[in-house]
């Protein structure tokens, strides 16, 4: 026999949504076990914006002077580089929240102090090294998970089981749930080079007939994202990495002398780009947040941002609920009710930006002006208020209502 747990809430995934919605019920005072396969959170070329809507939660439960302490860039505005011109696209400055900027932070500097804030209450258990196999049902209703460890089978029971376990969700799977996939043209090779102190100091991005290259300014070095078509990685590949590396260079001049730190594809990460939802998040006992509900384009780098705005959004929900034991399927469901006209919001701005730059971009051989409503965003500064609201808040941005409740 493996060991079994009985909690309250049982999450299966330890990524944005899944630590952000167990701490949030910890604090309410919800037992709560969260399941994590990896042993750690250091995993590189992972969604490292933190926005302003987060941010904003972090200062609404009193973290926010602790969580800046921590090494991150801010960014105020973003620009971009259309065929030979500079063009402004956001300005967040004006943004109705206390931190006007975005912010940029390694996924696992996030992930750990959202465990280290987490662990100041009796009631979270995260488990690491904790992969979720499979889903126990009893009587039609899900009541738990099993996961493998390195000391052999956990079963986890729960009044509550969420799948906050990406976009490769076992838990969605294991339930049945149905996808509706929305396509998407491209796909991202990520990578990192040194930077240095006469580079461009902004992050920027680069759009050039048929390709599109982005850099995110991490002081020391450039994390950088490389749009292809669907599918055309191994092509590229084939190609060699000497021409790929001229093609770098191309695009960007300034990286003449450090091509070379990318010594062979290893070095070159590949995000394969989905835009896909549930057509339902919950089953009775079962609920799924963040990219297991809804895969997210990186196009803004929101969605780290809607996944914790899902976390903050169900606890909000179920928090009183789970406290009580009487969460029922009105309560699963009033949580995608509250969620799907942000999330379907989000995904058509960014179909519209696929189908409309992404895709154009990518299969033009002419040389590229920035488009008419670009050069307005250039013309009327106030305009570019409105790409960073819709960036940096979100659609229906949510707020703790949670009362934190410490142990006696």
């Amino acid at each position: 026999m493996g060991e079994i747990l009985r909690t309250c809430c049982c999450i299966a995934g330890g990524g944005p949504a899944g630590m952000m919605l167990g701490f949030l019920m910890a604090r309410t005072g919800v037992d709560v076990v969260v399941l994590e396969k990896h042993a750690d959170f250091l995993r590189d070329f992972r969604g490292d914006t933190i926005h302003p809507s987060t941010l904003e939660v972090m200062y609404e439960l009193g973290l926010l002077d602790e969580f800046l302490k921590r090494p991150h860039q801010e960014v105020r505005q973003l620009a971009g580089q259309i065929g030979g011109e500079i063009v402004a696209i956001a300005d967040f400055t004006h943004l109705p929240s206390h931190c006007k900027f975005l912010g940029l932070m390694p996924q696992w500097d996030f992930l750990n102090f959202i465990a280290e804030q987490a662990r100041h209450y009796p009631s979270f258990h995260l488990r690491m090294e904790a992969e979720v196999t499979q889903i126990v049902e009893k009587a039609g209703k899900v009541v738990g998970v099993t996961a493998e460890t390195p000391e052999g089978e956990l079963e986890v029971l729960a009044d509550l089981t969420v799948g906050a376990d990406g976009r490769h969700s076992v838990v969605r799977e294991r339930a049945g749930f149905s996808v509706v996939n929305l396509g998407a043209p491209m796909d991202v090779l990520w990578m990192r080079m040194s930077r240095h102190p006469t580079d461009p100091a902004q992050t920027f991005g680069r759009f050039d007939s048929g390709r599109i290259l982005v850099f995110l300014n991490r002081e020391d070095y450039w994390q950088t994202a490389y749009v292809i078509p669907k599918g055309k990685a191994d092509e590229l590949r084939q190609q060699g990495l000497p021409e790929f590396r001229q093609e770098l260079v191309r695009l960007a001049p300034f990286l003449q002398d450090r091509v070379d730190e990318l010594r062979d594809w290893d070095d070159i990460k590949l995000l394969t780009v989905a835009v896909d939802r549930l057509s339902r998040w919950f089953r009775p006992g079962l609920l799924c947040i963040g990219d297991a509900a809804h895969a997210m384009s990186p196009i803004g780098g929101v969605g780290i941002n809607l996944a914790i705005q899902d976390a903050v959004a169900t606890a909000n929900i179920l928090g009183g609920r789970l406290r009580q034991g009487i969460v029922s399927l009105g309560d699963l469901q009033a949580v995608q009710r509250r969620r799907t006209f942000p999330t379907r919001a989000t995904q058509r701005m960014q179909l519209i930006v696929q189908n409309n730059v992404i895709r154009r971009v990518l299969g033009t051989t002419k040389p590229l002006t920035p488009p008419w409503p670009i050069k307005l965003l250039g013309r009327w500064k106030f305009l570019q208020r409105i790409p960073a609201r819709v960036i940096g808040m979100g659609f229906r941005p949510e707020h703790v209502q949670t009362p934190e409740v410490r142990a006696a």
